[in-house]
């Protein structure tokens, strides 16, 4: 058991997600995302209140949108001497704009990493605000890897990335479905996509399960491509680890002013390089779980009947690549859940 950690504490990061999207469910549809993402913050930090980890949060939300979030640098866990230490990506609420308007697509995410004695990360923190990504699933990730087809790179057009696709899943171009995330900034994507006559869906929020969805076998899409959030894009990367697809990301300034920010503490040669999973994300020790806060195409949401709720999350595990869908029931009126805000437990 010594040397398998993560099983230790596996259920643990569930409860967590779970209990965010239990606590922020009450504002779907209030038009009020910061409220929602408060709420889910609260109930993560209170369970890792009762978790015998050293964790530190390497990837955070919150910070580029002012909202209430965890931190860069935040603790969670009790931190005991000897409790295990991990790297901790998370995003409470990935979606909040589709929270706050009642909208499909919302989860709330975390993954962990074991950090072994001797190494300083398991986990890249990627600096700039936004990232191109890429993300295909491990039936495209083998063909790459056997010289069936060639590498899916950032810099070849969007219509040679598609043909390789198409022909490592022995599909016609016309058959493939492609995510973006649909923004201003992404719009030549959807027009290459329309172009080539693949099938396209646009998602207004969310691109985490956008960009993993390649990844599960029953998702029906083949493709996710864009710019997107940075953190998103490592969240990702900790969940194809377990799934056997892949991930291409490279930095994305958004204009002069933050590129020159990046290059007070980055080269240039920083800002050209592109990152694949196992680059982001160090070691086969990685968690990723989710739960589902409205529905989305990786899970559905939280389904409220009478007193009872029920959640639907996803744990996945990299060392033995096992995914674990998990049904469950919550009777309302016996559930509580731990927040950090009360330091004590709370009824729903």
């Amino acid at each position: 058991m010594h040397n398998d950690l993560e099983r230790m504490v596996e259920f643990e990061f569930i409860r967590a997600t779970e209990n965010a999207a239990l606590h922020s469910m009450h504002w779907m549809g209030r038009g009020d995302k910061e409220s929602a993402d408060a709420a889910a913050c609260d109930a993560i930090r209170g369970m890792f209140d009762l978790v015998d980890i050293r964790g530190e949060v390497v990837i955070g939300e919150g910070i580029k949108d002012n909202a209430p979030g965890i931190f860069l640098g935040d603790k969670l866990g009790r931190w005991g001497d000897d409790d295990p230490r991990f790297d901790i990506a998370l995003d409470p609420i990935d979606g909040t704009s589709n929270i706050s308007k009642g909208m499909p697509n919302s989860i709330s995410v975390m993954a962990a990493v074991l950090v072994p004695e001797g190494r300083e990360r398991s986990m890249v923190n990627i600096p700039s605000f936004y990232v191109e990504k890429i993300s295909y699933g491990p039936r495209v990730a083998r063909c790459i890897r056997n010289g069936i087809i060639g590498p899916i790179t950032l810099d070849h057009p969007l219509e040679h990335t598609l043909w390789l696709v198409a022909r490592a899943l022995g599909k016609r171009i016309g058959e493939l479905v492609v995510t973006v995330l649909d923004r201003p900034r992404n719009q030549h994507y959807i027009d290459a996509v329309r172009t080539v006559g693949a099938s396209l869906r646009l998602i207004a929020d969310g691109d985490i399960t956008a960009a993993v969805a390649p990844s599960l076998y029953d998702s029906g899409i083949d493709l996710y491509v864009g710019r997107g959030g940075a953190p998103e894009g490592i969240l990702t990367a900790a969940a194809l680890k377990a799934l056997g697809g892949d991930i291409v990301l490279r930095m994305w300034p958004r204009d002069e002013e933050e590129k020159t920010e990046l290059l007070k503490t980055n080269t240039q040669e920083d800002l050209d390089r592109v990152f694949y999973t196992d680059d982001l994300v160090h070691g086969d020790n990685a968690i990723f779980c989710a739960t589902g806060i409205s529905d989305s195409a990786v899970l559905p949401g939280v389904k409220l009947i009478g007193k009872t709720a029920i959640t639907h999350s996803i744990l996945m595990r990299s060392r033995s690549r096992t995914v674990r869908y998990i049904k469950a029931v919550h009777d309302l009126q016996t559930k509580t859940i731990h927040l950090n805000s009360l330091h004590q437990e709370q009824p729903l």
